[in-house]
């Protein structure tokens, strides 16, 4: 082998190399993960109040007459949603949250609850990517702008809440998406500080209940479970 063309040789596996390298660091960008979860109730909260019924005896009670009323959704209140691929899970923000929620803890049965996202807002942390979720293969956004819930029952909310504690409760209702509603339950926790009811649930759904194939290619795999995710924040 002459020296030329050992130099070529050498030339051209640099360059397969760096092609590569390059490329994996592409797929790596549209791939992974750029979004951190932001919660509503800090983890901080949720165990110190692990039992309501102990350490409360300086914390305030709250009545049903302070809490019940007319709530709106915050700016500050984001929902996510999840999906786990054979890398890793990857979420989905969406800060473009309104709606309004009627608290009547003595009366749960006249609780209720509504909530809009402009799916628009989707953010992953990767335009191209978030564009293709917004495209007709999956959310549709240019048919179908806006997702929404409607809450139809409440379980587990005592009518007399410590300022600060956290409650378990369960939040039943429909979930509308492109379209097509799909019943859904949260697992929830609720907390009231600061003149603020800050609430987090959490549901899973599928691509299919919503007519969409969970996405694949030769170098990723998407399990077809979907993690739905609120993190709100209500004032009056």
């Amino acid at each position: 082998m002459n020296k030329k063309t050992r130099n070529w040789i050498v030339a051209g596996a640099a360059t397969v190399i760096l092609v590569g390298a390059g490329g994996y660091a592409y797929m790596d960008d549209y791939l992974g993960n750029r979004v951190e979860i932001t919660e509503a109730i800090p983890a901080s909260s949720s165990a110190a109040n692990a039992s309501t019924n102990e350490g409360n005896a300086e914390q305030a009670t709250v009545g049903a007459e302070q809490l019940n009323g007319e709530w709106n959704i915050a700016e500050e209140s984001k929902v996510y949603f999840s999906v786990t691929t054979s890398r890793e899970t990857v979420n989905f923000e969406n800060a473009a949250v309104g709606g309004s929620w009627t608290i009547q803890l003595d009366q749960p049965e006249n609780m209720k609850a509504e909530g809009t996202l402009e799916m628009s807002e989707v953010n992953s942390g990767n335009a191209q990517r978030d564009g293709h979720i917004q495209s007709a293969d999956y959310f549709n956004v240019a048919q179908f702008p806006q997702a929404a819930f409607t809450a139809a029952s409440f379980e587990g909310l005592p009518e007399a809440w410590e300022e600060g504690a956290v409650y378990d409760f369960r939040m039943a209702g429909t979930l509308s998406v492109k379209g097509i509603d799909k019943e859904a339950t949260f697992d929830g926790q609720a907390l009231y500080q600061n003149n603020q009811v800050r609430l987090s649930g959490t549901t899973t759904v599928t691509f299919a209940d919503f007519g969409m194939q969970n996405p694949h290619s030769v170098v990723l795999e998407t399990e077809n479970d979907i993690a739905v995710r609120l993190e709100l924040v209500l004032e009056k």
